[in-house]
């Protein structure tokens, strides 16, 4: 999951920031509605987490847009304004979910984590794929009814792959998904944590590598197939 956190307090930003890393959720901040307008131009979010009081547009500006542009990235309104008329003038402006400050990390981590299953181009609460099963919910793999224990950044990595569905996916992507904005674009992360990856999925090999391409989810390998290329 990638998060656009919309809040002009640096150090709160960079705590929430931090805190949804832990988490496996990959966030970039725009400290003023300028910011955001043109991360939102340039990089696809799964949800917005907007602060309504920021400099230049407004969050109620940037919810709008986000609204208008019919992408259907559900949006959380993160504020200090806790009035009931404050919350309903958020949701009448199409907020999906309205949490106020100040509140605990562990709450803003849940309510991203239901928000994302509800989305409208959310995905199934448990995918199954290649004798494969991944809760997102949980954060758990099973591969053939054996729980396979992932890091954070893997179970990300895994989790772009397989929705995807066999579709191949560029490392490019999978920077961009599974990582944020401060990830070096030259970096050989993506690669090095597929090839973990792999390994921790065991043999034979389930994440196949397309040459000058990107990766994909073998759907042809079973418990007594082949192995395709890895790195």
């Amino acid at each position: 999951m990638r998060v656009l956190i919309v809040e002009d307090e640096p150090y709160l930003a960079e705590a929430i920031r931090d805190g949804l890393r832990l988490e496996a959720i990959a966030a970039d901040i725009a400290g003023d509605g300028d910011t955001a307008l043109e991360l939102l131009s340039v990089n696809t979010y799964d949800i917005a987490v907007l602060d309504r009081d920021i400099p230049g547009p407004s969050g109620d500006e940037i919810a709008k847009g986000i609204v208008d542009s019919g992408s259907g990235m559900p949006i959380l309104m993160l504020t200090a304004a806790d009035r009931l008329d404050d919350k309903a003038s958020g949701f009448g402006l199409g907020a999906d979910d309205y949490l106020t400050k100040p509140f605990e990390l562990q709450e803003l981590v849940l309510r991203l984590r239901a928000l994302d299953r509800r989305r409208a181009h959310s995905r199934p609460p448990v995918r199954e794929i290649a004798g494969l099963r991944l809760d997102p919910f949980r954060r758990e793999v099973y591969r053939d009814g054996r729980y396979i224990g992932l890091t954070r950044k893997q179970f990300a990595v895994l989790e772009v792959l397989v929705a995807a569905e066999g579709g191949v996916i560029s490392a490019e992507e999978l920077l961009e998904r599974a990582w944020d904005a401060n990830a070096d674009p030259f970096t050989n992360a993506v690669r090095i944590t597929v090839s973990a990856l792999r390994k921790r999925l065991g043999e034979p090999w389930l994440i196949a590598t397309v040459p000058g391409v990107g990766y994909r989810i073998d759907t042809g390998v079973d418990s007594g197939g082949e192995g395709k290329s890895r790195e």
